[in-house]
């Protein structure tokens, strides 16, 4: 960039040097007090010392509310990205990303994150903690699973996930009643009902906090070591309505396949307490479930339709 760049123009609102080239981005941008969007699309930028240090602290840090760098070279989110605490839409799409740092969670004003394009192959939990977050975008990636923590995401309305590596959808995404718009085209999705087979026999202690929490039996604080009321708080209720039942570490891993807004079969994980929450499944979309089963199928199904728009062909 140009020196004297802050003389020039100091009122400079956008900033546009999209597809010029550069590898870095120089100091003069941080004294830019009114700048609010920046887009550096489809430069070389990526390398030490690409964008300017205390970018967090600078007035641009406080101003910039855009930032585009999609199309650039970067192998990690830059760090110095997170301290601009009044960012509120992020497009590192089209680089070279393999992860998503945890500290993301910093950025609370963000509403808008663009991660396509790039070699993620997780989602970090701590990426729930974005409280204003509307639309998320992590297609064309090598995503695997998506964690639970993301149903924490109240104010997200869109999800694109096409082009991934996943074969299964955590239960608890039934829980983003805003979600309008969900893109899953692409990914390996199982196409008939699967089982994880193994299942490790409760430990005495969990066959102890299930007891405890099951029939409530009464005990105060002062009762128990600090550690085990830590285990009694960490209890999950078991998904069967007709079971009651909790878990703590001990539990069956199954797949289960929700209708979703009347065309597809979408495959869901959850969590049951024991095998005798289950019951023997055949292929496709067919599985003789029992009454309980069912019962929370239809109840899973209802909440799946909230969603007004799916993108999976």
């Amino acid at each position: 960039l140009p020196a004297g760049l802050s003389q020039w123009f100091p009122a400079l609102e956008v900033l546009d040097v999209s597809g010029t080239g550069l590898a870095e981005l120089g100091a003069e941008l941080l004294a830019l007090p009114r700048l609010h969007t920046l887009l550096a699309k489809n430069n070389r930028l990526g390398g030490p010392g690409s964008l300017p240090k205390g970018l967090g602290q600078a007035p641009l840090g406080r101003s910039l509310r855009v930032l585009n760098l999609s199309g650039n070279r970067f192998a990690e989110v830059p760090p110095t990205l997170l301290g601009l605490r009044g960012l509120q839409s992020l497009s590192i799409g089209g680089n070279r990303l393999h992860g998503i740092p945890p500290d993301i969670q910093e950025l609370r004003s963000l509403e808008f994150l663009y991660l396509g394009g790039n070699f993620i192959t997780s989602i970090p939990p701590e990426l729930a903690n974005l409280p204003s977050l509307s639309y998320l975008v992590l297609c064309d990636n090598k995503i695997q699973s998506i964690p639970p923590q993301l149903a924490q995401l109240h104010s997200l309305r869109s999800l694109s996930l096409h082009n991934n590596l996943l074969t299964y959808l955590p239960r608890e995404i039934l829980n983003l009643v805003h979600l309008e718009e969900l893109s899953l085209r692409g990914n390996p999705l199982v196409v008939r009902f699967v089982r994880d087979l193994t299942y490790n026999p409760p430990s005495l202690q969990e066959l102890a906090g299930r007891t405890i929490k099951t029939r409530n039996v009464p005990y105060a604080p002062s009762d128990l070591p600090e550690n085990l009321l830590r285990y009694l708080s960490l209890a999950s209720n078991c998904p069967n309505p007709k079971c009651g039942g909790v878990y703590f570490d001990s539990c069956v891993r199954q797949i289960k396949f929700v209708d979703f807004c009347g065309k597809y079969r979408l495959p869901l994980m959850h969590y049951l307490c024991s095998p005798e929450c289950s019951s023997p499944c055949s292929s496709a979309s067919q599985s003789s479930t029992s009454q309980s089963e069912s019962d929370s199928e239809d109840e899973a199904s209802v909440a799946a339709r909230r969603m007004q728009k799916v993108l999976l062909g």
